[in-house]
């Protein structure tokens, strides 16, 4: 009876870590496009001295870069999981990354001002439709590696069931084909794609990217451990921008996020 609780339990504690994650990523659409549903956005009039504001910023997003890089590595997997159970591992760590990009939205200060704007109402428009397919590439993305294994609800609805748990299959389903990382791709999308760069938008998307870049080369490593195939896949497809020119196919397929 217990062990059948215990398993309830899990199972419970990733549909809510799910369920805040699903809040998280709509509200992150609000914020960093400054949509009216979002009480509090990325851009704005300064409310501080401008040094105060801009370290309160840079600390909140080394507070998020710090979570998800560290709960991500396997030696900290491997420590983490002497305490809590091994199938809400996952859910942990996507509500903790949750957490943290909640506390940033709630924190998170303008700097007044803007580095570019464009009034032209072509290109407002064709900065929205560049944000809007950044967010649908980044949701897409993680359907093709398995968004309920990448969330951790595979993982709780298996051991309620009382099955295995088995890793993910190498592969490089649709544009994985085309670069390594669309999932990234599509979040450096979301955060440059702007008619009304702000001075606060602007740090935020410099920031972002460069952690974005260092996430990379960490995941890749950890990947071809995993996947030593992950050596041919990385030579022949790209790391974010398609190839214009046309290469042969790899051999080989695959990434697991």
């Amino acid at each position: 009876m217990n062990s059948y609780l215990k398993r309830i339990g899990i199972f419970f504690y990733g549909l809510l870590s799910y369920a805040v994650f699903l809040a998280t990523f709509v509200y992150a659409i609000g914020f960093v496009g400054n949509l009216p549903f979002a009480v509090n956005t990325l851009d704005g009039p300064l409310q501080m001295p401008l040094g105060q504001a801009v370290l309160i910023d840079v600390l909140l997003l080394g507070l998020f870069t710090v979570q998800h890089s560290v709960m991500a590595r396997p030696a900290f997997k491997r420590w983490w999981t002497r305490y809590i159970a091994v199938e809400a591992e996952r859910s942990t760590y996507v509500l903790f990354s949750s957490l943290a990009l909640l506390l940033l939205f709630v924190f998170w200060q303008p700097l007044g001002g803007q580095v570019w704007r464009i009034d032209n109402p072509s290109g407002r428009l064709l900065m929205a439709a560049v944000f809007g397919f950044g967010w649908a590439l980044v949701l897409y993305s993680t359907f093709l590696i398995n968004h309920f294994d990448l969330f951790g609800l595979r993982q709780v609805c298996l051991q309620l069931l009382g099955k295995p748990y088995t890793g993910l299959e190498f592969k490089t389903p649709a544009v994985y084909k085309l670069v390594r990382h669309p999932l990234y791709a599509g979040w450096l999308l979301c955060f440059w794609a702007t008619p009304s760069m702000s001075w606060a938008h602007f740090v935020f998307a410099v920031l972002t990217s460069l952690y974005i870049l260092i996430a990379i080369q960490l995941e890749e490593r950890d990947l071809t451990e995993v996947h030593p195939e992950y050596r041919d896949y990385r030579r022949q497809v790209p790391m974010l921008v398609p190839r214009i020119t046309r290469r042969e196919k790899p051999g080989v397929s695959g990434e697991v996020a």
